[in-house]
C-alpha cells in the first residue's frame, strides 16, 4: 500500500496526547507503536495488545516515521490546521 493513504490514518491534535501523532480516532501514539516494533514485538503481538488497531494502522505508524525522517521539511496534518505554519515557524 502506498504511504499516502496510510498517512491519512495518523492524526495530530493538540488536545489529544499532548499533540503527539496518534492513530486517528484513538489515543494510541505512533511513538508507542514504534517502540514496540523496535523492541522486537511482531505486528501480531501489537495488534493483540491493542485490539482497536489494524495491520494498516501499524504500517501507518512506520510510514509516518519514514516520512518524518526522510524529508528536509515535513509538516504533519494537525487537526483543524492542515498545512498552517505556527507563529514560531519561519517563512521560506
Amino acid at each position: 500500500m502506498p504511504s499516502e493513504p496510510l498517512l491519512e490514518r495518523i492524526e495530530v491534535d493538540p488536545e489529544v496526547m499532548l499533540g503527539k501523532p496518534v492513530i486517528r480516532g484513538t489515543r494510541i501514539t505512533v511513538e508507542i507503536i514504534l517502540e514496540k516494533i523496535a523492541a522486537g514485538c511482531p505486528i501480531e503481538e501489537v495488534l493483540a495488545e491493542y485490539p482497536r488497531l489494524t495491520r494498516d494502522d501499524v504500517l501507518a505508524a512506520a510510514a509516518y516515521a519514514r516520512q518524518a525522517i526522510g524529508t528536509d521539511e515535513f509538516i504533519p496534518r494537525v487537526r483543524g490546521r492542515v498545512g498552517r505554519r505556527s507563529k514560531n515557524q519561519p517563512q521560506k
